[in-house]
């Protein structure tokens, strides 16, 4: 069984969580998984980053607004580097704004769609700079909630500090409203206002 490591960086600002990490992934020189907890979604994004950089499984998850858990797996332990501060990046989100109108990409076929779906927010989620706020509304809704193949990659982007943020009469209308999975729910004078501040907005 895979051996699990868990890094306490709640309160730590930048490098700090990623320094500890990195430490804790060399460490575990027959591989296993580092669990590093932070209290911000930067630290999330330079772990993240970090993840991606080393070509390493990771994901996130979001447990409330001031705990955030950061999953790494590795194979083995990596080798030390030089000894070199982590750039700390900025807040990853722009002023772009998803809006996700269907639960289904283009028209055609439903179940291509839907596949095409899952794959444009799993590319969403693995942008160098994440959206700022996806909006979901009309079928939209279907994928923010329970049963959805989309789940860890928006809780991945939540956790980043994205705005996940559903319409609420949407979800009435589908029977839905129990079942949210993942964000906020909305009304349309927010998503008006959403989308007139957007500096770009991606309808897929």
């Amino acid at each position: 069984m895979a051996k699990t490591v868990k890094v306490d960086a709640l309160g730590d600002q930048c490098p700090i969580p990623v320094v500890k990490t990195k430490k804790a992934l060399e460490e575990l020189t027959e591989g296993g998984v580092v669990q590093t907890h932070v209290d911000n979604e930067i630290a999330v994004q330079n772990l993240t980053k970090m993840a991606k950089q080393k070509a390493l499984e990771c994901s996130s998850e979001k447990i409330d607004d001031r705990h955030y858990v950061v999953t790494i797996k590795t194979e083995g332990g990596m080798e030390p580097e030089e000894e070199q501060a982590p750039v700390c990046i900025p807040d990853a989100r722009g002023n772009l704004v998803v809006a996700v109108d269907s639960a289904t990409m283009g028209e055609g076929n439903d179940e291509l769609g839907k596949v095409l779906m899952k794959g444009f927010i799993y590319a969403l989620s693995q942008l160098e700079e994440l959206p700022k706020t996806i909006l979901f509304y009309n079928g939209g809704a279907t994928i923010t909630t329970e049963g959805s193949d989309s789940l860890e990659d928006l809780k991945s982007m939540e956790a980043q500090g994205v705005a996940i943020k559903t319409c609420g009469t949407c979800l009435n209308y589908y029977g839905l409203s129990d079942k949210l999975q993942v964000g906020e729910v909305t009304n349309m004078y927010d998503i008006v206002e959403t989308l007139a501040s957007a500096s770009k907005v991606i309808k897929p």
